[in-house]
């Protein structure tokens, strides 16, 4: 079988080969899901071999372990953007980042937290990909609970608790029944609990 021309380019860069990998596999992931993806799959639709591919995953694991490295780096990166608009404001950054998740989950192309969703389909808490799910879910926590104590909130933790409960009810609930469903009143949701905390500090 004669290489394509993508293969034979993606084998002279191995950068290049290892980033359209993970691109497509990614894209294959969350559209479809890890375990309905297989690496042939991956392989036919990236035009890489799949020597090459397994030079750079040496399983499967790996690569959906890179794939959710890269989810996470992208999401803290949006939240670093969505938190500098409202710098030097907790209460407003909280608020933007619940206006901002609510139009993630809007999007025709949603299909669902990506952590959410690996961590279903991988119930072994050993898993690697499931260490991802967890520091991912763990840092949200953290950050919510710093906005709050900075917002002079008097039980931070608790808020973000319930903040984190309530963006991963958006996450599920948004992709099972689109935009139509209780996800539309996720914004004054989240809104109503930024007030109750304010008042409960007074």
């Amino acid at each position: 079988m004669v290489a394509t021309t993508e293969a034979v380019a993606g084998e002279r860069s191995p950068s290049v080969a290892r980033a359209r990998i993970l691109e497509t596999a990614a894209a294959l992931f969350y559209r479809e899901g890890v375990r309905a993806v297989g690496v042939d799959l991956v392989v036919e639709r990236s035009g890489v071999a799949k020597t090459s591919l397994y030079r750079h995953f040496t399983t499967k694991d790996d690569l959906v372990v890179a794939f959710l490295e890269q989810e996470d780096a992208e999401y803290w990166r949006d939240w670093d953007g969505v938190a500098e608009k409202a710098k030097g404001d907790p209460l407003a950054e909280l608020e933007a980042h619940i206006r901002w998740i609510a139009n993630h989950i809007l999007k025709p192309t949603y299909r669902g937290c990506p952590f959410l969703n690996v961590a279903t389909e991988f119930p072994d808490a050993a898993h690697p990909a499931r260490a991802i799910t967890t520091r991912h879910k763990l840092e949200l926590h953290r950050r919510l609970a710093v906005l709050a104590k900075q917002a002079g909130i008097r039980k931070p933790a608790e808020l973000a608790d319930q903040l984190g409960l309530l963006f991963d009810g958006a996450y599920m609930n948004g992709h099972l029944t689109g935009k139509k469903g209780p996800v539309r009143s996720f914004v004054a949701a989240g809104i109503a609990l930024l007030r109750l905390a304010q008042e409960q500090k007074k």
